[in-house]
């Protein structure tokens, strides 16, 4: 029987929660590998153990021992022929010492900090790491000590024998020298053959590696360089940066925050560490607006106004809420009129869009979307937190973005105390999932830009977003005979939709080399050559800030077998390549301190676990756009054409898009697609986080795979009584694209009319709910539509 906050007393989000609970408290006592939660008194412990003892004659020869104790005997020959046995105890010392590291089970930077104690240079527990900003661990992070010491980690270097796409690819062991020998034979072979751009580079997760494997793009001469972040949060990025010019996309709420909206996003289950300041900030009297479809713990304990929306409305709901801004006048003047371009356009747009109309379109009650807007404008400071991915997966990703932002401002909580806030003196180099721009050099990558695959596909993309290229059209980039090779770190050939097209298009190409933590068949099946990945307790690279200060790591342990960091790879197979000095002879280390000098210190003037504050060069300010402090030229207003914040883009007009934040209806809907709909009346969502999981990541680990054993789709009771499903049913998730089969769990979590399935099943392809998803994409972003899909549910037998 499913409850009203959509936890079954027996079903998914009952383990759920207790993953959550079993992280926080193993944070206090911590974990040991192997063993349960224990708490540490002392670095250096005793350890007495009962040790049998034989002797032999009446003397004693004494033996010392060290830990751990085991059974020692002593043997002396005399004229006596008396044998005795008896049992003695032996203390012997053992030490204990203590490092740090930063987590990688998750796609947040910064990430949580780790505290490791080690015995005989094993690690034997993990704690959250005391006065490091993100803690604690959650159940994810404890769980990377169990991937440490998996028996199934990749240690040696490995090549295929037998054709790609053989369901016995034939690995056979091959030595560094000789895996660097093939791979730089054919990065030469392909530039000399088709040009250095027929080389694709591609970072999955986790991000770390991705600033060395984008400087190698570019010193190779390659500027088709793409991450998961054509999934992820860069379409978010792209329509802050075309608004105004910035990416700023809210944060959590301060002292200062007297309303809090959070759309689209569950940080109990993506963002933990995030938890505790909502909590603190609820006892301060913040109010919460969170807009979602779903029930989600973040609704249910933090919501004064819970907007459950339609999937793919998100636009129609921000734009409803301006309309009832403007009708009311309770915009900001002063701002709108100062630092706004295109206001009256909007103003008349929205006038499509009153309360009544956009419950119609969202099914949210037009009193609660006025209660909303009025709340948001009037009880200031007010701050945003959104789920940068689910606002984006839809065919009008980067302009629901744009409409809430712009909601935001007009409201005058852009640059305040309390508001979405952009920092005055950033330390001086960009993260690493981004790359810094020198270190990556992002000024010859935007020389070569008629060179990337994706121009034609993307032109908004292809130029805003420099760093990268957008990565979701690379069937068609293979089809065309323009990328002939792949160079993939931490990649999931399933993460795509129709996935079995990347898979082919990673078959298709003349060579291709994976670097992994594990042998993945639905990925490493489709490439020539495996090699194994340090994880995060065996490298330094990157390092981690949190304001202006900052935080390196070193080593805990030595690498597993002959795994190497992927930044030392990259290294390596740069030098093999003739580019030792653009890659510091082979020195990672260098490489973090050309980065580091931009702010005065080197990796080794660092101290661990302390980390190093930089004074900044004066005082925070806001309001920046009045002060000259947002533009190059030190004008004042936004880095944008008009230097204005752009409600009207500009760079959109010009590449004959929209230039307002418009809303469209989802390609795949039951409004764009009756006849669908008559067969499919269900609206299917995928993408939401589980606290065990990381999309696709950590299902080798039995620690997080007990937790959630098996693939899940979220039922509605209202739409499972109709079908007759009960909770625990197998059932067929199905819609024009194909099927699958999964459990069914019976809540309130999701609406009528909605069901959500979670994804990241790879190794089971038959319930990858990629299966499901079209090949529709965001003409702007290039992003593809995991939240707005249709489907029917029925169950098996």
């Amino acid at each position: 029987m499913p409850d009203r906050r959509g936890v079954s007393r027996r079903g998914f989000l009952t383990v759920a929660v207790s993953a959550i609970v079993a992280g926080v408290v193993a944070g206090v006592g911590g974990y040991y590998a192997g063993s349960s939660a224990a708490p540490v008194e002392e670095v250096t412990k005793t350890v007495t153990s009962p040790t049998t003892v034989t002797t032999t004659a009446t003397t004693v020869t004494t033996t010392t021992t060290t830990a751990p104790p085991s059974t020692v005997t002593t043997t002396a020959t005399t004229t006596s022929t008396t044998t005795a046995t008896e049992t003695v105890t032996i203390t012997a010392p053992v030490k204990e010492t203590v490092a740090y590291t930063f987590c990688d089970a998750c796609n947040h930077v910064p990430y949580c900090g780790i505290k490791c104690y080690l015995r005989d240079s094993q690690i034997v527990r993990v704690e959250s790491w005391e006065g490091y900003p993100n803690t604690p661990l959650c159940s994810k992070g404890f769980a990377t000590l169990q991937r440490q010491y998996h028996p199934q980690r990749l240690g040696y270097p490995l090549k295929r024998t037998k054709p790609k796409g053989s369901p016995d690819p034939g690995w056979v062991r091959i030595s560094w020298e000789e895996a660097y020998d093939i791979i730089v034979s054919k990065m030469k072979e392909i530039r000399d053959k088709y040009g250095p751009e027929a080389v694709l580079f591609y970072c999955g997760d986790p991000k770390e590696m991705r600033p060395a494997v984008s400087r190698l793009a570019t010193v190779f001469g390659s500027p088709n360089y793409g991450t998961e972040s054509s999934t992820c949060f860069r379409a978010a990025a792209l329509a802050a940066q075309v608004t105004f010019g910035l990416i700023a996309l809210g944060n959590p709420p301060t002292k200062d925050t007297k309303t809090t909206l959070i759309w689209g996003t569950n940080p109990a289950w993506s963002g933990p560490f995030n938890m505790p300041k909502l909590f603190a900030a609820k006892e301060r009297g913040t109010k919460f607006i969170v807009v979602d479809t779903r029930k989600t713990p973040v609704a249910d304990k933090l919501a004064d106004i819970h907007l459950q929306l339609r999937p793919g409305t998100d636009a129609a709901v921000a734009l409803g809420m301006i309309n009832v801004i403007i009708e009311r006048g309770l915009y900001d003047e002063e701002f709108v009129e100062n630092w706004t371009y295109g206001f009256e356009a909007l103003k008349e747009y929205v006038k499509n869009f009153t309360p009544e109309k956009v419950e119609e379109i969202t099914w949210v009650p037009a009193d609660k979307i006025v209660d909303a807007a009025v709340l948001l404008a009037t009880n200031k400071p007010a701050t945003l937190m959104a789920g940068v991915s689910t606002l984006t997966h839809s065919t009008n990703a980067a302009q629901t973005v744009r409409a809430i932002l712009t909601l935001v401002a007009l409201t005058g909580n852009f640059d305040v105390p309390g508001g979405i806030s952009v920092p005055t003196y950033p330390l001086p180099f960009r993260s690493h999932d981004l790359g810094d721009p020198d270190f990556i050099i992002e000024s010859k990558k935007i020389e070569m830009k008629d060179k990337r695959v994706d121009k034609d596909y993307f032109p908004v993309w292809a130029e805003v977003v420099h760093e990268q290229i957008q990565m979701n059209r690379l069937p068609e980039y293979v089809k065309s005979g323009k990328i002939k090779m792949a160079i993939l770190f931490g990649a999931n050939a399933t993460i795509w939709p129709q996935f079995h097209e990347y898979q082919e298009a990673l078959q298709k190409m003349e060579f291709a080399v994976a670097v992994d933590y594990f042998l993945r068949p639905w990925t490493h099946n489709y490439v020539d050559i495996v090699l194994p990945a340090a994880t995060n307790y065996e490298r330094i690279e990157p390092f981690i800030w949190f304001g202006r200060k900052i935080y390196v790591r070193k080593p805990v342990v030595q690498p597993y077998l002959e795994a190497k960091t992927d930044w030392q790879i990259v290294f390596d197979i740069a030098v093999r390549l003739g580019y030792a000095k653009e890659f510091w002879d082979g020195d990672t280390k260098k490489g973090l301190d050309f980065i580091l000098q931009k702010a005065g210190v080197t990796y080794d003037e660092i101290p661990v676990p302390d980390g190093k504050e930089i004074p900044p060069p004066g005082s925070e300010e806001y309001k920046k756009y009045e002060k000259g402090l947002l533009r190059k030229d030190k004008k004042p207003g936004f880095p944008t054409p008009t230097g204005k914040f752009e409600i009207w883009s500009t760079i959109l007009e010009k590449h004959g898009y929209d230039p307002l934040p418009v809303y469209k209806e989802p390609e795949e809907s039951p409004i764009t697609r009756p006849d669908l709909a008559q067969k499919y009346p269900l609206i299917l969502i995928t993408g939401s986080r589980v606290p065990m999981y990381t999309h696709s990541k950590w299902r080798e680990l039995s620690w997080l795979r007990d937790l959630m054993p098996y693939p899940i789709a979220n039922i509605n009771p209202e739409d499972a009584e109709k079908r007759n499903i009960k909770e625990g049913d197998l059932v067929v998730v199905e819609n024009s694209h194909g099927k699958i089969k999964v459990t069914a769990h019976i809540t309130y979590i999701v609406p009528p009319g909605v069901v959500d399935v979670f994804h990241g099943w790879g190794m089971v392809p038959e319930a990858h709910v990629n299966v499901l998803i079209p090949r529709l994409f965001d003409p702007i972003s290039g992003f593809p539509t995991y939240k707005a899909a249709l489907c029917e549910v029925y169950k098996v037998g």
